[in-house]
């Protein structure tokens, strides 16, 4: 029963090391994916790099300075973006990609400058939680901050 214990143990283990950390270069990648497919309402793309699982937030300051939390769907969100594409150019400018890493799961944090139709509409960081499944990196959840008026847009 003990060896039966230790073999168990020293497979664990090594699952456990077997996973390579999210470099910071695959992490912009899976972030550039999702972000080109928003901006150019690729829903299939965006898709793609999402977990079925994944929950969306955006935290923000209301007009009466009130913070609040929006939680988007994810059929929303991409129900929009898809009609949205179509009326309006996104240009969401990602100034850098932190990348923390444990395992099987990650932590890209990405500030950003947000343009509708060519003109500066706000800016904040984005946070992305990925999770590593069978089958790839995938976002599991994502919050970003709209800040208005405290910006130095790029």
């Amino acid at each position: 029963m003990k060896s039966i214990l230790l073999i168990f143990s020293i497979l664990c283990c090594y699952t456990c090391f077997a996973q390579d950390p999210l470099s910071k270069e695959n992490g912009k990648i899976i972030i550039d994916i999702y972000v080109d497919g928003y901006q150019s309402g690729d829903t299939l793309k965006m898709k793609s790099v999402m977990h079925p699982d994944i929950s969306i937030q955006t935290a923000y300051l209301s007009k009466d300075q009130k913070n609040l939390v929006l939680y988007l769907s994810p059929s929303d969100l991409l129900k929009y973006t898809a009609a949205s594409a179509k009326e309006q150019k996104w240009s969401e400018k990602i100034k850098d990609y932190i990348v923390n890493s444990d395992g099987n799961i990650a932590h890209v944090w990405a500030p950003y400058d947000f343009y509708a139709n060519d003109k500066f509409s706000h800016c904040g960081a984005i946070s992305f939680t990925l999770v590593y499944t069978d089958e790839s990196w995938k976002i599991l959840n994502i919050i970003d901050s709209r800040r208005i008026g405290s910006c130095n847009p790029e």
